[in-house]
């Protein structure tokens, strides 16, 4: 089911408000979030239009914490945080996606949960590029 009014199904101008696509994975969709203070933070949106990973088969939810934890192994290698923090959400997007975000113990939210969107830090377009390139060369 595709929901016309959902980023992670339309992708376009609603996507581009928030993040960039990095590439597909077997269940998942990966996005890099455009506010970079937790530098390779990510979104890991499944493919479904769905509201909770209990919608999943066993075999469905195994495949995508298997797409989580390749972006995961990917961001540990590409940017080496003290700690990647999961978060997971939909109480106003109910479309089954994680944020992967990278914390660090020298960062301003080290040892509390991360903001949503704290609005410190944009990047330039080759910055992103960067970025990306670096998880894609990552991902195994």
């Amino acid at each position: 089911m595709l929901d016309k009014n959902c980023a992670y199904c339309m992708e376009g101008e609603l996507v581009d408000q928030f993040g960039i696509k990095i590439c597909e994975l077997e269940t998942s969709k990966v996005y890099l979030f455009k506010e970079q203070s937790h530098k390779g933070r990510v979104i890991v949106a499944h493919k479904r239009h769905i509201g909770d990973m209990t919608i999943l088969s066993s075999e469905e939810r195994a495949a995508y914490f298997e797409d989580i934890a390749k972006v995961s192994n990917a961001l540990q290698a590409a940017f080496k945080p003290n700690k990647v923090n999961y978060g997971a959400y939909g109480d106003t997007g109910c479309h089954l996606h994680f944020h992967l975000v990278p914390k660090y113990t020298d960062e301003f939210e080290w040892g509390t949960t991360f903001a949503m969107n704290p609005e410190r830090v944009t990047l330039k377009d080759e910055e992103y590029q960067e970025l990306i390139d670096l998880i894609k060369e990552n991902l195994k």
